[in-house]
């Protein structure tokens, strides 16, 4: 069924994709018509013909012209207009080619690729008045861009469906987390609604991912936002820089979540994550909608994540909702208990870039759970040698390693066999891996694992000597010791006890730690990672910093918030059309200078040639787009539009733009360019085109295959 869903999707956006460039063609087509130049082609596509028709001959798969040279002698650019007519013959062939990736309008005296091929006659595009030529050459741009207006009056007619621009994570050491705001408060929080960057109104989280990408390198901006609680709106300046997943500019915020649960489809990890914290034995299932905590109402995930921290850690009474689409039944609700999770130490190395394959570790006080693989993927290598709930004790040469190390040994190291010890069933069993390349055009080694924090064991892995802090007068980060870092202590061994309190995992450890005064020695009980299973006492100085830390942590949900639902936030126009028409017009505007933007980043840098799209990846993306229903579909097709009207008519041999730009020249100099200009950009212009399509293609079988 989702194979089925996803092609159908995939047909809706080409077909889409279609009538955008049949409605570019269409304003070239009837403006012609309207400046009286004989048009003998209206083609959607390229290379040869699949099917065409023409008046006097009808439907034919390939070509008309064979059954115009039957009839006549002569192929139909041979024969005049009244031959023609009096062979009952239309002058135009509308064709459908076989590379749907563009399309035509075959004008008498007018080639692009041959700029030589003019005419004399009176209908010839070469030989009507430079005022209608312009009209024909820029009436595709303006097809389109009056369709994606009209695509987005319907859309916000019916109501379009977006991320709401309300934060749901900052990312520790992230300029949005490190940034101070006008009332002297540091960072931004979950729950803030962001309503302003640098002047431009927010009113979706995509406005923020944009307003940040396209900023200007080295330039700080102004970041407006309201928060719950604050009167005044508060203003925070702060640079954005480059982000390790997208490799585009931001701040380092992600989007608020609703409380309805993803899809295996939609997140595929969902599955394993509820069995974890004990959902699945309960009858939770992916889909369903949490509404309550222990009767008090939920609505967002972070009213999910207040009422958490309020239980002190107890468990508390979930109810879900699974909502019957069939119409002909009730709802199905399930009362489930939950337990939430400690908040740990977010632990920053002290060399972490934006760029860093893993930038923190999650601990206590320079102490960190060694890893875990949560789940093996299906068909890969390791299926069956490695299984889920193996914990790591070494890898190569490197013995109880952090998160950080396990995830760098494995891009270093490169395809091929990997020596491994890890801890199954309480036991060490030692494996050979493998480590594989995956991805056509850009290969990366995998080990086809889920590596997550082993909390349900009380070993720690090497611990962390020094972290990254903000701690100095000038805000500026440096580098300070952790309380561990004079210890000695060996990676991989086991906590037992805390201050004489036995514990079992690090659930214990966090209470125990927690929960004490905050300053003075902490004193563990150890089990080394030894043959004879020696065991020594150590004592943690714990001074006023790092116990301030410690006593700022709280309780936290233990379902992460990518597994739910985004927060959406409705943009319609109630109703009014005059409304609906101005959204309309104002969309097509910003995203005509969002595309001119994009160009001007893409020189600047900011913004790289891969993250460029092609037709592959307009496919891609928008077989998703159709998930989210009619209303999305019509204004990412608007957004298309708009973004094949600006690049048409940008300044560039072959496309619309630099056929404007000969007009203007032949009206200024009376004569139009050389033929040998035009043959020579006419070149450079198809080079750079095919240039273009090679890259993006190759970005988008990249991004889908990698």
């Amino acid at each position: 069924m989702e194979l089925l869903t996803s092609g159908f999707n995939i047909l809706l956006i080409m077909i889409g994709f279609g009538v955008l460039i049949f409605v570019h063609e269409l304003g070239h087509f009837l403006a012609a018509k309207w400046a009286g130049i004989r048009t003998e082609g209206f083609s959607i596509g390229f290379g040869p013909p699949v099917c065409s028709w023409r008046k006097g001959i009808g439907f034919r798969l390939g070509s008309t012209y064979e059954d115009v040279r039957r009839r006549t002698g002569r192929l139909p650019g041979e024969l005049s207009d009244d031959e023609l007519r009096d062979a009952g013959l239309g002058e135009t062939e509308y064709s459908l080619r076989w590379l749907p990736l563009g399309g035509f309008v075959r004008m008498l005296g007018q080639d692009d690729v041959n700029p030589a091929a003019t005419s004399d006659n009176q209908r010839s595009f070469n030989v009507r008045p430079i005022r209608h030529r312009m009209v024909v050459i820029s009436a595709g741009v303006v097809m389109n861009l009056l369709f994606a207006g009209l695509l987005f009056v319907v859309a916000f007619t019916i109501g379009v469906r977006f991320e709401s621009p309300i934060i749901g994570q900052v990312v520790p050491g992230s300029p949005a987390a490190t940034a101070v705001a006008s009332d002297g408060s540091v960072g931004m929080q979950p729950g803030d609604r962001v309503v302003d960057i640098d002047g431009h109104a927010i009113e979706t989280f995509g406005d923020i991912q944009i307003e940040t990408a396209m900023g200007r390198p080295d330039v700080d901006m102004t970041v407006q936002i309201e928060r719950e609680g604050v009167a005044d709106p508060l203003r925070f300046t702060m640079r954005p820089r480059v982000e390790p997943t997208s490799r585009l500019m931001g701040i380092g915020v992600m989007p608020a979540s609703s409380t309805r649960l993803l899809t295996v489809e939609e997140m595929p990890i969902i599955e394993s994550v509820l069995d974890r914290v004990g959902l699945s034995a309960q009858g939770v299932e992916p889909g369903m909608t949490l509404t309550e905590i222990d009767g008090e109402s939920v609505w967002n995930y972070e009213s999910y994540t207040t009422l958490s921290d309020g239980r002190d850690g107890d468990r508390i009474e979930t109810t879900w909702v699974a909502a019957d689409e069939s119409g002909r039944g009730a709802d199905r609700s399930i009362v489930a208990t939950l337990e939430p999770t400690p908040q740990w130490q977010q632990l920053r190395y002290p060399d972490a870039t934006s760029t860093s394959i893993v930038g923190y570790e999650e601990g206590l006080l320079g102490l960190v759970p060694l890893v875990q693989l949560s789940s093996i993927a299906p068909g890969s290598p390791n299926e069956g040698l490695l299984l889920p709930g193996d914990i790591v004790l070494r890898i190569g040469n490197h013995q109880a390693p952090r998160m950080r190390t396990f995830r760098q040994f494995i891009v270093d190291h490169g395809a091929g066999p990997v020596e491994m010890t890890v801890l199954r069933e309480g036991e060490p069993v030692a494996v050979s891996a493998r480590i594989e390349e995956t991805g056509v055009f850009d290969p990366r080694p995998m080990m086809g694992v889920t590596p997550t924090y082993a909390w349900d064991e009380p070993r720690f892995a090497r611990p962390m000597d020094s972290v990254q802090s903000t701690s100095s007068a000038d805000g500026e980060p440096v580098e300070i010791a952790t309380p561990v870092a004079s210890l000695g202590l060996l990676g991989g061994s086991c906590i037992e006890s805390v201050d004489g309190a036995p514990v079992a995992d690090w659930r214990d450890i966090w209470r125990r730690v927690h929960g004490r005064d905050g300053v003075g020695d902490l004193e563990l009980t150890i089990q080394l990672p030894t043959k004879q299973a020696d065991r020594t006492t150590v004592r943690i100085p714990v001074d006023a910093s790092w116990g301030d830390q410690i006593g700022g942590l709280a309780w936290q949900p233990s379902l992460p918030y990518f597994l739910f639902e985004p927060l959406y936030v409705l943009r319609h126009a109630n109703g009014d059309p005059f409304r609906a028409v101005s959204m309309g017009m104002q969309e097509t505007a910003s995203f005509a200078v969002l595309t001119y933007l994009t160009i001007d980043r893409l020189f600047r840098g900011t913004v790289k040639v891969e993250h460029l799209q092609g037709p592959v990846g307009i496919v891609h993306i928008g077989s998703k787009v159709a998930d989210r229903g009619f209303s999305y579909l019509l204004f990412f097709l608007g957004l298309i539009s708009v973004n094949l009207a600006v690049i048409n008519f940008l300044p560039l041999p072959i496309v619309d733009g630099g056929l404007f730009l000969y007009l203007v020249y032949e009206a200024v100099k009376g004569k139009p360019p050389s033929v040998g200009f035009q043959n020579g950009a006419a070149l450079f212009g198809l080079l750079l085109i095919a240039t273009a399509f090679v890259v993006t293609f190759y970005n988008d079988i990249a991004r889908i295959i990698g």
